[in-house]
């Protein structure tokens, strides 16, 4: 149990770290807020772009409250985060969880610091553009899809517990 704990505890550490390092670089290192974009590959450019909102810049409108509110939404999402993972039965789901709670916490950051988040990863190809988005998002999405993987695949240990309950309802 420990074992899935700290890996749980790792990833998010990594995420956070990765997270804001990159961020870090990108504001001060490169100076992406003055030079707008700056083209990598052909499918890939840095583009400076300040997300008041969440995900894809939904409720980026929401004034001067938004950031606080979004900020104290993300926390409670982080604590039942933590919760989860303390309860974590594999590492593949511990790690996922603290890929995703990393993630939030380096969003957070930038809302307390910024009054945004600082996104920057601008993929495109063929007339296509996905929205730019940072670290934090790559490992919320990762750690979700993870999870959401994990939730589908077969573990022998759950399907035992589950043959044995159904079992023991059949026969009350």
């Amino acid at each position: 149990m420990k074992c899935r704990r700290i890996a749980g505890l790792a990833a998010a550490l990594l995420v956070l770290a990765a997270d804001q390092a990159s961020k870090a670089w990108i504001v001060q290192g490169l100076r992406l807020p003055e030079l707008g974009s700056v083209r990598l590959l052909a499918v890939l450019n840095l583009t400076w772009v300040e997300n008041r909102g969440i995900t894809f810049g939904l409720l980026n409108g929401a004034g001067r409250l938004g950031p606080m509110l979004l900020t104290v939404v993300a926390l409670a999402v982080v604590a039942a985060l933590g919760v989860w993972l303390w309860r974590a039965e594999r590492v593949l789901v511990a790690a996922a969880l603290g890929a995703v709670a990393g993630g939030a916490v380096g969003n957070v950051i930038d809302r307390l610091r910024f009054g945004y988040v600082v996104d920057f990863i601008h993929a495109h190809a063929w007339g296509w553009s996905w929205y730019v988005f940072n670290v934090a998002d790559a490992a919320i999405v990762c750690g979700v899809a993870a999870l959401v993987l994990d939730s589908m695949i077969s573990h022998p240990a759950r399907n035992a517990d589950s043959e044995h309950l159904a079992g023991a309802r059949d026969d009350g």
